[in-house]
């Protein structure tokens, strides 16, 4: 990529909006030293735009300075990172004209490397508790198995995802709406300094520029193309984090679900998401299993073992045959086993010997101990 090519997509940058795919094309049939050439010089409209909307790209041509952008962004520590360039995930290339013209990328990591192994974790900004903590376990245990965690560095879930990989000592990536040398919000000033220190903060926006509502939702899109799938963490029906799980479902990419309380508003954007084509996940394994490897599965999910679960079935059905409460002769514990009085009397010296059962006269009861494990046996309903 020439001098020259990275200058016009800087320039653009400052011209046209994320994700304006009338921009996008026109870099696409046209090329962006012409789409740039166009604009400066101001002629007749390119085509798809209004007369109205052509003038306002003129007056932001106008007082697009390139060269003072890339200079901000060095001494910002910040870099620009170009389609087709060493660095660029190609992955972002499934957004067609929607693609960004480039990206602005704070740390020192390569993006299109860690991009290969990403999974995004988004949600609501006014998350519960609930929601901070499944999503700091998930991107903690995302990073602990070698995954890198991107979000939006907003409040709620964004920030708890980041910090779990954080803390974690894995990587995680910020996508921001604005200037990735002007961290939003501001309350989030040192967690985006730390995650450009440890991972790498992105944008499509050039150095100073402030978010807007239709930059965040537009920078969802971006979220979705670069990671290997999107997990929402409590969203409600309106919520953005939606936007970017549908993205990801256009996109071809996996999308998963946190389920939260059924009472809960804040999880009813993700509950409609599971009741459509995303996957319920409830840890890291869940979503490896998804996104990685063929072969990496989640581990299979049991209760806890307990002692009675070591007795073999035919002695297991005795113990189920005694009464919660008194005591039964050896024929209605046989009967009710569904097995000879014999067999039934052989067992119950078994459980004895265990501690389960006592004998009491002719007949046989549980034991204190044992009423409880007997009670937690699932009936046949």
């Amino acid at each position: 990529m020439t001098g020259d090519d990275l200058l016009a997509r800087v320039f653009l940058t400052r011209v046209i909006e994320p994700g304006d795919e009338v921009g996008g094309r026109w870099v696409r049939e046209l090329g962006v030293e012409e789409v740039v050439r166009r604009l400066r010089e101001g002629g007749a409209a390119l085509p798809g735009v209004s007369g109205k909307r052509w003038a306002g790209l003129l007056a932001r041509a106008a007082v697009a300075r390139p060269h003072q952008d890339l200079a901000v962004a060095r001494d910002a520590g910040v870099r620009f990172v170009c389609p087709g360039g060493p660095e660029w995930p190609a992955q972002l290339d499934d957004l067609g004209d929607a693609r960004p013209l480039g990206l602005w990328v704070r740390g020192r990591a390569a993006l299109r490397m860690w991009a290969l192994k990403s999974v995004a974790v988004v949600g609501a900004r006014a998350c519960t508790e609930y929601g901070a903590h499944m999503a700091a376990t998930l991107a903690a245990g995302l990073a602990e198995q070698g995954w890198v965690v991107v979000s939006g560095g907003a409040y709620g879930v964004d920030g708890a995802a980041h910090r779990g990989a954080l803390a974690a000592g894995g990587a995680t990536v910020a996508v921001l709406a604005c200037g990735v040398d002007r961290p939003y919000p501001r309350g989030h000033t040192r967690l985006i300094g730390r995650i450009a220190e440890q991972g790498l903060v992105v944008g499509e926006l050039p150095p100073g520029d402030h978010p807007t509502p239709s930059r965040f939702i537009l920078r969802n899109r971006v979220i979705a193309a670069l990671t290997r799938g999107t997990v929402v963490v409590e969203a409600a029906h309106r919520s953005g984090s939606l936007v970017t799980a549908r993205a990801a479902q256009r996109l071809g990419r996996h999308t998963m679900g946190v389920p939260g309380p059924a009472t809960s508003a804040l999880s009813a954007g993700v509950h409609e998401l599971l009741r459509g084509e995303a996957a319920l996940v409830t840890d890291a394994a869940d979503v490896v299993e998804l996104v990685g490897a063929i072969g990496e599965l989640a581990p299979d999910r049991r209760g806890p073992v307990l002692p009675r679960d070591l007795l073999d079935p035919a002695t297991r059905q005795v113990l189920a045959a005694l009464p919660g409460r008194g005591a039964a002769r050896p024929d209605e514990i046989a009967r009710r086993a569904q097995t000879a009085q014999d067999d039934a009397i052989a067992r119950l010296y078994e459980l004895r010997a265990l501690g389960y059962v006592e004998r009491h006269g002719d007949g046989w009861k549980l034991t204190r101990h044992a009423v409880m494990s007997v009670r937690d046996v699932p009936g046949p309903c």
